[in-house]
């Protein structure tokens, strides 16, 4: 059974990652909150691994699911406890922080539960029916801090879009970060990938001049 990996990230989605160790290629499914607070592709990071198998009529698929640490591990088990929940509804539902979930969870917040990918509100019901009461010590971190959090993992990911598409530009790699680097010391507050764009066209236009 496979409880961690450390190795080089080689390729970084929304909800999956390949990691290589020693010339092996693991391919793990993350939560988007997990994926995005990773480091750049090329560096070395290690996962908490839940680890299962996707049964099919024919054959059991080994599926690796990974987290920064053991407590959201420990949530994610508690959440597919729920009936109905397997583990790929879950991951899809963890498109919001822990913290965030955990306390929905406790205080039967059915707005945001059903704001979830792929929660109902039948299942949201039965969310709360089964853990309301048993999560609270994951919804202790502070909001003020986890929201500060989530606005660097929004801004970690329009920096990352946009130097997808410079590149395809044929800019340079270097020369794609310094731009990605001014444009956001200019303006730090933007929030779409557009908005980036249009400050490093900005930047480079105030610099040609």
């Amino acid at each position: 059974m496979i409880c961690k990996i450390k190795g080089v990230l080689s390729e970084k989605n929304k909800q999956s990652v390949v990691i290589e160790k020693e010339g092996i290629f693991y391919r793990i499914d993350t939560p988007e909150t997990v994926s995005l607070r990773l480091k750049e592709v090329g560096q070395t990071v290690e996962l908490v691994i839940y680890h299962y198998f996707n049964l099919t009529k024919n054959k059991g698929i080994p599926v690796l699911i990974g987290f920064i640490d053991e407590l959201e591990k420990e949530f994610f088990e508690k959440f597919i406890s729920v009936s109905g929940v397997g583990p790929k509804a879950a991951l899809r539902a963890f498109d919001k922080p822990i913290p965030f979930i955990a306390k929905a969870i406790e205080e039967a917040d059915m707005n945001f539960l059903t704001d979830l990918a792929g929660v109902g509100k039948q299942r949201a019901r039965q969310i709360v029916a089964h853990l309301q009461g048993k999560v609270g010590r994951f919804a202790l971190i502070k909001e003020e801090l986890e929201e500060k959090k989530q606005e660097d993992l929004v801004k970690k990911e329009i920096s990352q879009e946009a130097k997808q598409i410079l590149k395809r530009l044929q800019y340079r790699p270097q020369e794609i970060d310094n731009m990605v680097k001014k444009a956001l010391a200019a303006n730090p507050e933007v929030q779409a990938v557009e908005n980036l764009l249009n400050e490093i066209y900005k930047q480079k236009k105030k610099n040609a001049d």
